[in-house]
């Protein structure tokens, strides 16, 4: 079965990284994605907002033509 790499394998990817990219290039991509988890939160946030909005509306307009 496929074994994930552990310990010592892990640094040493995380080495051979460093130097195929540089700290820089490295420390943009994780901002860029921060930013993008950011944004998804956000966007679930306002889309559960927009909801609740659109469900309290609902919930306070009488039905019509009920008696």
């Amino acid at each position: 079965m496929f074994n994930l790499p552990q310990g010592a394998e892990l640094l040493i990817i995380l080495f051979i990284v460093i130097l195929l990219f540089g700290v820089g290039r490295i420390s943009k991509v994780a901002g860029e994605f921060g930013k993008g988890i950011r944004a998804f939160k956000e966007g679930l946030q306002s889309s559960t907002d927009e909801t609740t909005e659109k469900k309290s509306e609902t919930d306070e307009k009488p039905a019509e033509g009920k008696s």
